[in-house]
């Protein structure tokens, strides 16, 4: 592996750095897997509550049909160097169901309110309880920033 010359960050720094992005950014990798049909993977826009990650989708989408039959989920932010990679389980919400807040919240971001659609939609909401994050080669050690739910630094 090349190396890029970037300095480690300590883990402290590595979970502040990465819960800036979940605050900032728009779009998340969203992995699901179906038990007869496989592997799944697209973009969704996603907004962090400080706890979980909330996204929608289509209440009639592969992701929507996979988180039904298994709830497990990796998500990762679309940067091939500055890595972040959460794992936990999803919970879904109808849109007419969704929190308040959540569904306010994720509308204030994107200035899409999936309740008003035609058709039905879903709200996921992922609380990671494994979070990675590495920058390049030299932070591959010590990638881990929380597991089982606790942040390690």
């Amino acid at each position: 592996m090349h190396t890029t010359g970037t300095a480690r960050r300590e883990a402290a720094e590595r979970r502040r750095d990465t819960l800036e992005r979940l605050a900032v950014e728009r779009d998340v990798w969203v992995s699901t897997a179906h038990p007869d049909h496989g592997p799944h993977q697209v973009p969704l826009w996603f907004m962090w509550d400080g706890q979980a990650v909330w996204m929608c989708t289509d209440a009639t989408s592969a992701t929507a049909r996979n988180v039904r039959a298994e709830p497990r989920i990796r998500l990762a932010l679309p940067d091939t160097f500055d890595v972040v990679l959460l794992r936990g389980e999803a919970e879904c919400f109808l849109d007419q169901e969704v929190p308040a807040d959540a569904a306010e919240a994720f509308t204030a971001k994107f200035g899409w309110d999936p309740r008003t659609e035609e058709g039905s939609f879903v709200y996921l909401r992922v609380a990671p309880t494994t979070v990675r994050a590495w920058r390049g080669e030299p932070e591959l050690r010590g990638r881990v920033i929380m597991r089982d739910g606790r942040w390690l630094a």
